[in-house]
């Protein structure tokens, strides 16, 4: 049974490491004289990016980095749109988000 609310997750931190890795690939870029090895050198970046942002934020393993990093490589929205009847929209994910009580810093508190 496919497992869509790991999917879900796995694709909006896919799809927010593909915004970063873009942004990375399209700044160094410039440095290879011709772009025969820019697909292979993006695929790289968005895999190496992948490891170290899952280890960093959040608490997904190793093999699933990835997986994250792959689906960022081939375009994570464009995945997440393919299989938009199946998964919440990206704002309901983002409503439903909560944050314990216990976790919440105030400024008092300091």
């Amino acid at each position: 049974m496919l497992e869509t609310n790991y999917l879900q997750l796995l694709l909006t931190t896919s799809m927010t490491l593909c915004t970063i890795s873009c942004a990375f690939v399209q700044k160094t870029k410039a440095y290879f004289k011709t772009s025969k090895y820019l697909l292979l050198y993006s695929f790289v970046v968005n895999i190496i990016l992948s490891v170290i942002f899952c280890m960093s934020f959040t608490d997904i393993k190793f093999p699933t980095s990835l997986w994250i990093g792959f689906f960022s490589f081939i375009g994570a929205d464009t995945i997440y749109k393919a299989l938009e009847g199946t998964l919440a929209s990206h704002s309901k994910l983002i409503n439903s988000i909560s944050i314990p009580k216990e976790n919440i810093i105030n400024e008092e508190d300091k």
